[in-house]
């Protein structure tokens, strides 16, 4: 059951094209997780499934109804990027504010307890080192005992101890039936958490799929050669996915490198400057995003 969705959403701000016929789907009893650079538009996207943006074209919907309905905001918890909250109050008396808003509401000991954030309890938030005060933002999103949890970049800022603690929450809420869109641009935290993951570059949704189906694209390989070869023939071949002249080279992007390699040296006697390289997860990741550039 799809609890959030975009579809075809367009948003420009100025000249600037924030979002690009974007479409996303969060469905029920899943983990979103929305990749991309600083820019992406990610924040963007998730303004928009909140109702604190409208798009340009497209249309947002939460649990089947617009992202503005009260009815929708009770049942999801927000984690935003940019947040101010009275530092003067301490952290419990932010999560007993926000807990009064919903219906079914975690006592504030509780959502300080799943979100490992009890010794803060008693301090007031403008206190906080900027750490602790993403902890004390966690905890305030959950308090509500949300159904969809959105969460905009959760663990910039937080040590390596922090992130994982966070990392061991989430997967508790998914195991207890919530639902999360997460933004970030550590694919490693994707690969960790997500059950469904969409890359996002320049507004748009470059690759999508399963966590799977994202390992088995970033563990593409790149062969680079100089032929008298045809980028377009090249092109054709059922194993390439992408061919890019570069410097009198071309550089091509496969799924079958060994299949391809013998293709090329075939084709072409005079083939020279052959290299093939192994794609990482980190730097397929910046190619795909690179790419779409």
């Amino acid at each position: 059951m799809c609890l959030a969705e975009l579809n075809n959403v367009y948003k420009r701000f100025g000249n600037v094209t924030a979002l690009d016929c974007l479409s996303l789907r969060a469905n029920a009893g899943e983990l979103l997780a929305v990749l991309g650079p600083n820019g992406a538009g990610k924040t963007t996207a998730i303004s928009i499934l909140l109702g604190l943006l409208r798009p340009d074209k497209g249309s947002a919907q939460l649990f089947g109804t617009a992202p503005s309905e009260l009815t929708a905001r009770r049942r999801m918890g927000v984690m935003m990027q940019e947040v101010y909250l009275a530092p003067e109050l301490r952290v419990r008396e932010h999560i007993d504010l926000i807990a009064s808003y919903y219906p079914a509401p975690f006592a504030a000991d509780e959502a300080m307890e799943l979100t490992h954030t009890t010794p803060l309890a008693n301090r007031p938030y403008g206190k906080l080192s900027g750490g602790q005060k993403r902890q004390a933002q966690f905890a305030m999103a959950i308090c509500g005992r949300p159904e969809l949890l959105f969460l905009d970049e959760p663990t910039t800022g937080l040590d390596v101890q922090s992130r994982e603690a966070m990392w061991q929450t989430l997967r508790q809420l998914v195991r207890d039936g919530a639902s999360i869109v997460l933004t970030t641009h550590y694919l490693e935290e994707a690969e960790a958490l997500a059950d469904q993951v969409a890359v996002l570059a320049k507004g748009r949704v470059i690759a999508a799929g399963s966590v799977e189906q994202i390992r088995s694209m970033v563990s593409r390989k790149r062969i680079v050669c100089s032929t008298a070869l045809a980028a377009a023939q090249i092109q054709a071949w059922p194993e390439v996915e992408r061919v890019t002249p570069a410097n009198g080279q071309l550089h091509i992007v496969v799924t079958d490198c060994e299949d391809v390699v013998r293709r090329l040296l075939a084709a072409d006697e005079n083939l020279s400057n052959l290299e093939v390289h192994r794609a990482g997860l980190a730097e397929a990741f910046t190619e795909l995003t690179k790419e779409a550039a």
